[in-house]
């Protein structure tokens, strides 16, 4: 698997942690980060490519792309891949967490785990966790941001693990799409009711539940109205006293992005946050097309809005 290795001096050698280049980082934050990247496929026009977090294509030329017609998909991380690099930190020997794109967005994650049992049981004693971050897009960046501060301060690789599976329920995100036909076409809805949506100028809103699947949390009439709903559920559910950074990013809509960035910067409390701007990138960006435009943010814990049926199905599987 290819792997982007972002090392900021000293290296902390009691623990490694990786994500994948799903969580959308933003390359210039990633080049702080003592973290290791891990590289998911996507394929443009018929030809294969390693996310690279944008090192070998740009954001605009990528959506310009899919804009003339170009077609992109995705393809799971194959078995041998995560094989291939879990032995190489066994034999590292540092305990190892791997913050993962959603199982239920990929199969990757269940390759993943898949490969982590064959290398311990070749490596006994390493420590390798594999965690399902249950979070799509930029709010992969900011678990994993979180994590390298807690393994700062002094964190084992793990208690990260066990920090992660409890975070993640507190990282929202609320994003909205110029249309649905890029949806249409990897088969996640209808090609009829993306072409309704078209003529009616309808804007979908979504978020993503406890498992990382993606939810309709409503519809806007229009683009800047569909705007104006992400930052009402941003002020609806942002917890202030957290004092911990968010994000915005877009995939080719920086014009849309700024405007969401300065509607939040205008919320009681928000002048100061620390905002990073980032670019969708192209392995999420094959699914959603152009012109998407997410804010991803810690916030109130979502876990506490499961309905009671669902709590207990938790409680019957010995979840909670």
């Amino acid at each position: 698997m290819a792997t982007l290795s972002h090392t900021a001096e000293p290296r902390h050698d009691h623990c490694r942690i990786v994500i994948d280049t799903c969580a959308d980082l933003n390359p210039d934050v990633a080049a702080t980060l003592d973290v290791d990247a891990l590289s998911f496929p996507y394929i443009l026009d018929g030809e294969v490519h390693d996310d690279d977090m944008w090192a070998s294509i740009t954001p605009e030329d990528f959506y310009e792309r899919l804009r003339s017609g170009v077609r992109a998909s995705t393809s799971a991380v194959p078995i041998g891949r995560y094989l291939e690099f879990f032995e190489s930190c066994a034999e590292e020997g540092t305990p190892t967490v791997y913050l993962c794109f959603p199982a239920a967005l990929s199969s990757s994650y269940d390759a993943a785990c898949q490969a982590a049992e064959q290398v311990r049981a070749s490596h006994p004693g390493f420590e390798l966790y594999v965690v399902d971050n249950s979070l799509p897009c930029a709010g992969g960046e900011l678990i994993a941001l979180e994590a390298v501060h807690q393994r700062t301060a002094g964190l084992t690789a793990k208690e990260i693990a066990a920090w992660a599976a409890e975070a993640k329920s507190y990282v929202h995100g609320y994003f909205t799409l110029d249309n649905l036909h890029s949806l249409a076409a990897g088969g996640r809805i209808p090609p009829a009711a993306a072409q309704l949506s078209s003529k009616l100028d309808i804007k979908a809103l979504l978020s993503f539940d406890l498992t990382g699947s993606l939810t309709l949390t409503g519809v806007a009439r229009g683009r800047k109205k569909a705007l104006k709903n992400l930052v009402k559920s941003f002020r609806e559910n942002y917890d202030h006293e957290a004092g911990l950074p968010m994000t915005i990013v877009s995939a080719d809509a920086e014009k849309d992005a700024d405007w969401l960035e300065a509607a939040i910067r205008k919320e009681p409390g928000c002048a100061d946050v620390n905002i990073i701007r980032g670019s969708v990138g192209p392995t999420i960006g094959a699914h959603v097309g152009p012109g998407m435009v997410a804010v991803l943010f810690w916030g109130k814990n979502r876990a506490e809005k499961v309905s009671m049926s669902d709590r207990i199905a938790r409680r019957v599987r010995g979840e909670a």
